[in-house]
């Protein structure tokens, strides 16, 4: 029998649950929390220790596997979104995992990252959220003013169940316009997926405090060499889409030369 947390034990489960629910040529299926540890016990690898962690490991770690993964259409992706409280549904979209353009003009911007919070960060996902924060870079990526509003927002949402968004933002452009920004940042082996921005926009559009503001899903991510990979994203109800990206590395302001400040000027987007 696998190990517990096993690789080979969460393959096992995802996909046996997804074949008890796929109907060939389904768009969408939704499962119950209580069948992942249903699963382990019935096919004989064991009850993972985290329910919670077999979802989140293909959303955020590691690609489904190669049987679930057969089925999907061209052009098309399985996800694993909330489907209410304790109920996952698997769902086809056009896009399934935001990763950074390899080869992207790197942007140096003095770092303005308080020593202190650099020294007692607790994770990749806190000093990059911290970073962004310090360094004011959502005002800088997105061209706006804006205020961090809350870091950690847990709430549910109907037919999603129980989100967290990992800070929010609200913001105001030059004509008087009001933004609330959602972001996700990962770090580490994790990958930013579209669900995470799914459920932060649908969060956005249905309470009525944000109804007057535009939601603007912001995505961020550690690249290699503390490059900060950003990205705007949309979400049309269907499927998301990627409206801009940028790369900025934090550096001592004697570090960004003339030569840097031109290309900057000119606006130019190729390295």
């Amino acid at each position: 029998m696998p190990p517990r947390n096993s690789k080979g034990q969460y393959e096992t489960i995802i996909s046996e649950i997804f074949k008890r629910h796929y109907r060939g040529g389904g768009q969408e299926f939704t499962f119950e929390r209580e069948e992942i540890a249903e699963v382990g016990t019935a096919c004989g690898v064991g009850v993972p220790r985290n329910l919670g962690d077999v979802v989140y490991t293909y959303r955020h770690r590691s690609a489904l596997p190669d049987e679930i993964l057969k089925t999907q259409p061209d052009g098309m992706y399985w996800l694993i979104l909330g489907a209410g409280d304790a109920v996952y549904r698997f769902r086809l979209s056009r896009l399934a995992h935001i990763m950074p353009t390899q080869g992207l003009l790197v942007r140096k911007i003095p770092d303005a990252t308080p020593e202190i919070i650099r020294t007692y960060a607790l994770s990749d996902e806190q000093a990059l959220l911290a970073k962004i924060r310090y360094n004011r870079l959502i005002d800088l990526f997105l061209g706006i003013t804006a205020y961090s509003l809350q870091n950690h927002l847990r709430t549910k949402i109907e037919n999603y169940g129980q989100i967290e968004i990992d800070e929010l933002y609200v913001g105001v452009n030059t004509s008087g316009a009001q933004s609330v920004i959602p972001v996700q940042a990962k770090g580490g082996r994790d990958k930013l997926g579209v669900i995470q921005t799914i459920q932060d926009v649908v969060y956005c559009r249905t309470k009525d405090k944000y109804k007057d503001c535009l939601a603007r899903p912001v995505s961020a991510q550690f690249m290699a060499d503390d490059v900060i990979a950003m990205f705007e994203l949309n979400f049309d109800g269907d499927d998301v889409s990627i409206v801009q990206e940028r790369h900025y590395r934090l550096t001592d302001a004697g570090q960004i030369g003339p030569a840097d400040l031109e290309l900057y000027a000119r606006g130019e987007e190729t390295p």
